[in-house]
């Protein structure tokens, strides 16, 4: 393989703090490298070295002449006056840039939604970003360096990303070096890992999964003092290769070492011990959504959802940029009243939400974090052992000289962290995380993931990290169309419902209200659509007729399931996982009877005989 660039001997220092020293490393064409490390230990210091934006205080940077690198960074430079179209393509005439498949295919995967002539200054941060990225994406180049390319993207929009990265290059051509906490992503995109940390960077052959074994593998053969760091990794390690990843067609480690160094090793989660202690916690009700809508305007959120969430209930919400997941969170905690519909809150129930924002922090700037936590009781049982806030921060990353720090004077991945402590420590039975790996790196997430795997209660999560999804929840559902669609399939089915949507015909969202005076008009599809005979219409009205009677027998049945639910032994968890399953099956079919519903009216309503 081709040199493209590299450093050698290379030292970079900041007033307060050496980054690198002697650093020696070299990118190949082919490569494909993710870059970990705690926040803080180089990770865009290094990009910035390799790029040229940042000189080393000694060493070189070494570049192969002709070499073209594109980079990605945290924090855009796009002009605000300019246009979205400008930034992306410049002034390339439209018929030169329309006519390359690729530049059409990155557009379409990353700015669908964003108007192509609106000024920078008028889109949100998200939306910066993924113009940025689609800015990078759509010129030629050698080695793309990327700093957190998934923030702000949802699911789909990541899977989209990965295959672009995939198919960007022919096999072993162009490199590409990526920063990123998505575990998922990091697996899907790269066939190496770097590791930051101390000044150095350690090497590891494969994706996150290999780079995990190879980690635990040198702990045990060196028997380190990280006794704690190498048990979490261990734990990350023990669901990598019993879950998912172990079962993919693209393994990442070797199987069998894997299964050496975990012998012995638990399972994640003891899922029927924390169900049987959430029920005894919280009794039989804890959030019935009963034909709950929520509109702002003309704009449906939520459209006429029945869910019931019960004790132990681990769920993971997934849905695109906007769709209302955190509007339906705040509807499900009662922080906002629906439109019509009501939700049915259990009396034990109470709430803890680790919300995308810090501001619960806020009015704690001045405090040392020692002072806050002395407002706390001094003890806590945490995976049946007696631990103090101390000790329990300690687990998530904080040394004693952090304990000193001020609030206000915290990292952010820190005041995270710190957040979610806070809010472990009030005890609640229902807990709600809002993208809670923000300001994360993989270690904290790690840790974090581990702390939750003993907490007993009920689980709420809405995150775009495909890893973090799989690894804390149980059961995922998806709002769609303002619908809550349970998908058992996971991410995977998720992200084929969403390409079949994709693929279908845009519903005429204005047929419902044109009615007759549309069709008289022409205004209509049915220029299109020729008008139904007689005896189609009637065949359609027949269907109609029948679709309406399943779903009345169906939404009979689903309350009788509903009323079971509430009368079943609530430590009989056997029986109460039974009466989930028929009950979400049977929800399953309803919303597939709605779509039949819904598209047999809109059929008739636009193509009724004249």
């Amino acid at each position: 393989m081709a040199y493209l660039l590299g450093c050698e001997n290379v030292r970079l220092e900041y007033p307060t703090k050496r980054v690198f020293d002697s650093l020696t490393l070299g990118i190949d064409d082919g490569d494909r490298i993710g870059i970990v490390g705690g926040n803080g230990d180089g990770k865009s210091s290094l990009l910035s070295l390799l790029a040229g934006s940042v000189e080393p205080d000694d060493g070189r940077i070494m570049r192969r002449g002709g070499t073209t690198i594109r980079t990605l960074e945290q924090t855009d430079a796009l002009n605000l006056e300019a246009t979205v179209a400008h930034e992306i393509v410049g002034d390339v005439p439209e018929h030169t840039w329309a006519s390359d498949a690729r530049i059409r295919n990155i557009i379409s995967g990353l700015i669908a939604d964003i108007p192509w002539d609106s000024p920078i200054g008028e889109l949100s941060g998200g939306q910066r970003r993924r113009v940025d990225l689609a800015r990078v994406l759509v010129g030629e180049s050698d080695v793309l360096m990327l700093d957190e390319p998934t923030n702000h993207l949802d699911v789909h929009a990541i899977a989209w990303l990965a295959d672009h990265l995939k198919s960007r290059w022919p096999k072993k051509s162009g490199a590409l070096l990526v920063v990123t906490h998505d575990r998922w992503f990091l697996d899907e995109v790269c066939l190496g890992m770097w590791e930051v940390h101390g000044g150095q960077v350690d090497q590891f052959d494969g994706g996150y999964s290999a780079y995990v074994l190879q980690r635990v593998e040198r702990a045990e053969a060196a028997q380190t003092a990280e006794q704690k760091r190498r048990n979490i990794m261990r734990k990350e390690l023990a669901w990598l290769s019993r879950g998912a990843q172990a079962r993919s067609t693209k393994p990442k480690f070797r199987v069998d070492a894997a299964r050496e160094l975990i012998a012995g090793e638990p399972p994640v989660r003891n899922s029927l011990e924390l169900k049987r202690t959430a029920i005894s916690r919280l009794g039989k009700q804890v959030v019935d959504l009963v034909h709950v809508t929520e509109r702002f305007g003309d704009n449906t959120v939520i459209d006429n959802v029945d869910w019931l969430i019960g004790p132990g209930d681990r769920f993971g919400i997934l849905g695109e940029n906007g769709s209302g997941k955190t509007t339906l969170l705040n509807v499900i905690q009662g922080s906002l009243e629906p439109t019509s519909g009501h939700v049915k809150i259990g009396k034990t129930v109470k709430f803890a939400v680790l919300s995308q924002h810090l501001d619960e922090l806020n009015e704690l700037g001045s405090c040392r974090v020692r002072e806050v936590l002395s407002r706390h009781k001094t003890r806590y049982e945490v995976d049946g052992k007696e631990v103090t806030p101390a000790q329990l921060l300690e687990r998530l990353g904080f040394d004693a000289a952090q304990l000193s720090s001020a609030v206000s004077d915290l990292s952010g991945g820190e005041r995270r962290r710190l957040q979610l402590m806070l809010i472990l420590l009030d005890k609640p039975n229902v807990l709600i995380l809002d993208e809670p790996d923000n300001d994360l790196d993989i270690d904290m997430l790690a840790a974090v993931e581990s702390l939750l795997d003993t907490w007993p209660g009920t689980l709420l999560l809405i995150t775009h990290d495909r890893h973090l999804m799989e690894r804390v929840t149980d059961d995922q559902f998806a709002l769609v169309d303002g619908k809550i669609r349970h998908v058992p399939g996971g991410i995977d089915e998720y992200l084929r419902l969403v390409e079949q949507r994709s693929a279908e015909p845009k519903p005429d969202k204005s047929a419902r209200t044109r009615g007759t005076a549309s069709r008289s008009s022409g205004a209509s599809d049915t220029e299109h659509k020729p008008a139904l005979s007689r005896a189609e219409e009637r065949t359609l009205k027949k269907d109609l007729a029948s679709t309406r009677r399943k779903l009345d027998t169906l939404a009979k049945k689903a309350d009788a399931l509903r009323v079971e639910m509430k009368e079943t032994d609530p430590s009989d968890y056997v029986a109460l996982l039974d009466v989930q399953a028929r009950l979400e099956s049977i929800e399953h079919q309803i919303s597939d009877l709605e779509d039949d519903w819904l598209r047999l009216s809109e059929t008739l309503e636009t193509r009724a005989p004249e």
